[in-house]
Formats: structure tokens, C-alpha cells, sequence
């Protein structure tokens, strides 16, 4: 797929303008990954974060674990490290790739946060719905800790 089919369909990017979302992709650098090879490492500084536009993606906790395990793969039109926009935090996770030739968007955070500065209404949304999903998975955590 292509990145103008993708963005649309990006949570994080839902209620942008398709203006909004040119200015998104204008941040965006394509980086090919083989079968895999490692996108992120756990414990790494966030300094940027991915669209994933073809392939897919494992992610893998390694830290409290005697051995790493895979705790969710991820497909196209999904983000990776949208976490460090937050909190300019280390990686929580390692991340794979689990198809030969995965294609990923690099969106480096000080562009990111620059672009959100310059249009305040796209930092507003982007971190609106970045709160709706970290909050969304906290209660979903919540509850399977319950069962």
C-alpha cells in the first residue's frame, strides 16, 4: 500500500485533514527491513517512530523474562515507539521484522514535536488519540490482570 492509503487509517493520525496528513508524510523516510532483522531495541533511546506500510512486525519483551518473548505482532498501517513522543523514554520492547522486505515510515520525534509546534491543532489530535489508546490498553491490562 501506499503511504497517502495508509496515513488515513492510522490511529493515531484519526481526525486529521488531508492537508494535515501531507504535512505527516512529508516527515516521513521509508526503511526496508529483512525477515528478522531488528527495527528497535529494548532498553534503546526513542528518538523516532514507525508506520508500518508493508510487512509486519514482532514485538519482543526480553527484561523480568528468562527468556524474550513475542507479545504481539503488528501489521500495515500500525505505529511502533509512538510511546517516546510522550516521554522521549528508552524503548520498551525489542521490535522485528517477521516478513522479508517489511517496510516501515521513519518519523524522527523532533520533526514530529516541531510539526506539532507549527500547527498546534495536529499535536492536539495526535496526542489525543495517543491518550484514548494508552488508556484503552491500560484497562484492557487491567482486566486480564482481574481474571
Amino acid at each position: 500500500m501506499e503511504l497517502h492509503e495508509i496515513l488515513p487509517n492510522v490511529e493515531i493520525f484519526r481526525g486529521l485533514s488531508p492537508d494535515e496528513l501531507k504535512q505527516i508524510a512529508a516527515l516521513c523516510s521509508a526503511r526496508q527491513l529483512h525477515k528478522g532483522e531488528e527495527l528497535m531495541r529494548e532498553g534503546s533511546p526513542g528518538e523516532e517512530f514507525f508506520i508500518i506500510t508493508r510487512g509486519s512486525a514482532a514485538v519482543i519483551l526480553a527484561s523480568n523474562s528468562p527468556t524474550p518473548r513475542t507479545v504481539v505482532h503488528l501489521g500495515e498501517g500500525q505505529v511502533i515507539g509512538e510511546m517516546a513522543l510522550i516521554d522521549q523514554g528508552v524503548r520498551s520492547a525489542t521490535v522485528s521484522a517477521n516478513e522479508e522486505a517489511t517496510e516501515v515510515q521513519v518519523i524522527r520525534n523532533t520533526d514530529f514535536l516541531a510539526l506539532c509546534e507549527r500547527n498546534t491543532k495536529i499535536g492536539y489530535l495526535v496526542m489525543r488519540n495517543l491518550a484514548a489508546d494508552l488508556s484503552f490498553k491500560l484497562r484492557h491490562l487491567n482486566l486480564i490482570a482481574q481474571l
